[in-house]
């Protein structure tokens, strides 16, 4: 074991968070605890970012109406979706995408306005502003699954919708819709193989050994 490895009981911990962190989309009235949302932001912007640019911005939304008008513009992408899905429109349907509505606080997470400025690491990789984004929102999950706390990513809608209704600057760009709040217990598998819409692929078809192996699906 390396001498800078945690103890056995903390990795199992950190591991623990890995593999039992899930999407989730039902929640149960009632406030988080106090500090919590502090917390998970803290965790958030401790997330590696290229070139140290800290993309993420986050939208904390308090009105009531604000909150229904982002719900509207999920479930106006959610049939559109549907629309585009063919033969698996009915089946789309009956998925639950969001928890808007119910969960605790409401987050948006958007990309910020000037990122072009950014030029280290990202001459070749602009898209490494969104990797560095999505850091930031993985330790989120991780940290409100250790404090038992559910956080959904909702991420059917139109940007330039939510731009508007948020009033974006120029420039910046909404990622994720964030659900945090208190849930009655965590879903067993991730929720859209509980359902049947799809499953995890094994490790042999996700890795390749030194170029591109088309026989891996």
């Amino acid at each position: 074991m390396s001498n800078n490895a945690y103890s056995q009981a903390d990795q199992a911990a950190v591991y623990r968070a890995i593999f039992e962190r899930r999407d989730m989309r039902h929640f149960v009235p009632g406030p988080l605890p106090e500090g919590c949302l502090e917390r998970l932001l803290q965790a958030a912007i401790a997330a590696p970012s290229v070139g140290f640019m800290q993309p993420w911005r986050f939208i904390q939304i308090t009105e009531s109406d604000t909150r229904l008008q982002l719900q509207a513009l999920v479930e106006e992408e959610r049939i559109a979706t549907a629309d585009a899905l063919n033969t698996r429109r009915d089946e789309f349907m009956t998925l639950k995408v969001e928890g808007i509505k119910d969960c605790a606080e409401v987050l948006v997470v958007c990309l910020s306005n000037k990122r072009e400025n950014y030029i280290f690491g990202r001459r070749t990789l602009p898209q490494m502003d969104l990797a560095s984004a999505s850091c930031a929102i993985q330790n989120m999950w991780l940290a409100a699954r250790c404090e038992g706390i559910g956080l959904g990513w909702v991420s059917i809608f139109c940007p330039e919708k939510i731009a508007q209704l948020l009033q974006l600057p120029q420039g910046a760009e909404a990622i994720a819709i964030l659900c945090i709040g208190q849930v009655d217990q965590f879903y067993d598998k991730p929720l859209l193989e509980a359902q049947g819409w799809d499953k995890k692929r094994p490790i042999d078809q996700l890795l390749m050994q030194n170029t591109w192996q088309d026989s891996i699906k």
